[in-house]
């Protein structure tokens, strides 16, 4: 079904996809900044261009494929707002752009069997997913709190933090945004968070905490009851999670910037700490739904370049575990060059550690996913409608 854009709409669309499709930054980025420019566009205006250039980069292949010149910005556009790439053929769609996804990124996952499936899961806009601050708030009276303000929710699936906000309200200046009480945080991120359990009075790392989501949500796991200790490399990411602890309640999160993995700071946590997670830095691959830029920004090469970087910090996390202590080792990505084959690196040099099965992990917490053989824990957005990640709990021998 073809969509109506007045013509400066659509001149605005060309002109802003063509500078996305530089590539020489993240779409996201880009686009706020071009809004940052034009602000003469309105919020409608400024949604529907939005809308436009992502759906464009989501389908790029069959959109370009469908264009009058798949190297002119506007003729792009023209195909996206006209349908002309819903109509397609399959003799005139290559398994690639059937699929909207670079041949690397299909040749290297680990669904096969259900490719396309799994591509169109993955072509989709993410939902909205909150994070209920429990040291704050019952999900439930969270709930009935926002629908009173003509918000509507549904509880996650899988995580039991999580609410689903269905339609598109505006949340950022709601109360419970402002307060601490909720926080944005993909539903499979959150499970990250309960892979690790961590307890009251425990010791608990994040090694690569970024902004620090996952810090404030063991943080709420632990009733504000222990000490975590918030470490990345970026001193900008982690410069506001002093400010939104205190505004979660929170006394026990102590952030501090790094050099790298190797920061003779670290030493003093030698073998003392209860849980370590590792949230490593990966080709982010698993969000697709979210950043659609990520799959024609990178290459093989990129995904290979950070192998070593990745065994090195997941090493350098370990050695603050305690015998009998735990660390998981998680990525946003589906590929096994960034997830097994690390681990099975670090365990062959690391006799110590071992797997433990994530799935008895979670149920004990009340989270059953899909049965899985497979001992970490895998999501996706077609079986469990996450962003994709990867999570292995790995205890040292006590």
């Amino acid at each position: 079904m073809s969509e109506q854009l007045p013509n400066a709409l659509r001149d605005h669309a060309g002109v802003l996809l063509a500078q996305v499709l530089r590539f020489e930054a993240p779409a996201d980025t880009v686009v706020q900044q071009y809004f940052k420019r034009e602000r003469r566009l309105g919020a409608r205006d400024r949604g529907r261009l939005a809308d436009v250039v992502f759906g464009c980069l989501r389908h790029l292949l069959r959109v370009q494929a469908a264009a009058t010149d798949a190297g002119d910005a506007d003729a792009v556009v023209d195909a996206w707002l006209d349908g002309r790439w819903q109509t397609l053929t399959a003799n005139e769609m290559t398994a690639e752009v059937a699929a909207d996804m670079p041949d690397w990124i299909l040749s290297g996952w680990p669904w096969q069997d259900q490719a396309l499936a799994m591509a169109e899961a993955f072509n989709q806009p993410a939902p909205l997913d909150l994070r209920v601050n429990v040291a704050k708030a019952k999900r439930d009276a969270v709930q009935a709190a926002l629908a009173r303000d003509g918000i509507e929710t549904e509880a996650g699936r899988w995580s039991p933090h999580a609410l689903r906000v269905l339609g598109k309200p505006a949340l950022q200046r709601h109360p419970l945004m402002n307060d601490g009480t909720l926080e944005v945080q993909d539903e499979g991120s959150q499970l990250l968070g309960f892979l690790l359990a961590p307890r009251r009075g425990e010791l608990v790392v994040d090694f690569c905490a970024g902004a620090g989501g996952k810090t404030l949500q063991m943080g709420a796991m632990m009733r504000n009851n222990g000490r975590i200790h918030a470490f990345d490399v970026s001193a900008g990411r982690l410069s506001e999670l002093s400010l939104r602890a205190r505004r979660a309640a929170l006394t026990i999160v102590h952030p501090m910037a790094i050099k790298d993995e190797s920061d003779n700071r670290l030493a003093r946590l030698a073998g003392k700490a209860d849980k370590v997670l590792v949230d490593a830095p990966c080709s982010g691959l698993g969000t697709l739904r979210r950043a659609p830029d990520l799959k024609w920004r990178q290459g093989p090469e990129d995904v290979s370049a950070r192998a070593a970087t990745q065994r090195s910090i997941l090493a350098a996390a370990a050695a603050m575990v305690k015998p009998g202590g735990v660390v998981v080792y998680a990525t946003c990505s589906m590929m096994a060059e960034e997830n097994e084959a690390v681990v099975e690196a670090f365990l062959a040099e690391h006799t110590a550690f071992s797997i433990e099965a994530a799935a008895p992990v979670l149920a004990r917490q009340g989270i059953e996913l899909p049965a899985d053989a497979r001992e970490a824990m895998h999501l996706d957005p077609l079986h469990h409608d996450t962003d994709a990640f990867y999570g292995v709990r790995l205890v040292r021998t006590a």
